[in-house]
């Protein structure tokens, strides 16, 4: 999925009303009037094909934790070696899919909902995933989970502390949030609630980049089906 695809995508979502914040997006009457149509290429050929069973690494943290750095990482890892894969990464989204949405709570479970479904469609087609998102909220990751299914699904901390974080700063958003600058910054002024049993812990104030990546390969090599290159 290219940028062309999610920027399509972006515009058409935009151009929806929003009269009641997200309600606009879950229209159950008009799913009603749909039909599904199963394809004729299984899940079982799509792995035989790529060598390798689909899966959703969900990356969560602080902002300036390392999440799109070890995305970004993993995925040219991935690639190197001839396996297909594709970041979503949060802030890219939100310059395209999700850019109609905000930060208030709504907002936040809408952008994890649309990315979810992302995804999952993503996974459908046989790819790995590796989404970096702070995502917060415990109740909007199982959300995550629970759309793209227990099987697909990685919930990978990346647990770099706040004041790591914050000495880091690549984006300057850590001094602005202090200045009252930017309102409900999460690890701030807005909660952010820890995985309680993540895949894997991550604290890349600790670890290596080369390191981090080396740690979510060698979860994922446990979906390998064949070796590449």
């Amino acid at each position: 999925m290219d940028t062309d695809v999610l920027t399509g995508l972006a515009e058409t979502i935009a151009d929806q009303p929003r009269a009641e914040g997200v309600k606009a997006y879950r229209s159950e009457p008009a799913r009603a009037h749909t039909f599904w149509h199963k394809g004729q290429v299984s899940a079982e050929r799509r792995s035989v094909h790529f060598g390798h069973a689909p899966a959703t690494i969900w990356l969560t943290g602080l902002s300036g934790a390392g999440k799109s750095t070890v995305a970004y990482a993993l995925e040219k890892m991935l690639h190197d070696e001839g396996r297909s894969s594709y970041v979503l990464d949060g802030d890219n989204l939100r310059h395209h899919l999700n850019r109609d949405l905000g930060f208030s709570p709504a907002d936040r479970k809408e952008n994890i909902r649309r990315t979810a479904e992302v995804a999952k469609m993503m996974n459908e087609a046989g790819l790995m995933v590796i989404a970096a998102l702070i995502s917060p909220y415990r109740e909007d990751r199982e959300m995550a989970a629970a759309i793209i299914g227990a099987e697909q699904f990685i919930e990978v901390y990346v647990s770099t502390p706040g004041a790591v974080c914050e000495a880091r700063d690549p984006k300057g958003l850590y001094a602005k949030a202090r200045a009252g600058e930017i309102p409900a910054f999460t690890g701030i002024s807005s909660p952010y609630e820890v995985p309680l049993l993540p895949a894997l812990a991550l604290d890349t104030g600790e670890l290596t980049l080369e390191q981090a990546t080396s740690a979510l390969y060698r979860h994922l090599a446990l979906r390998f089906r064949t070796k590449k290159k």
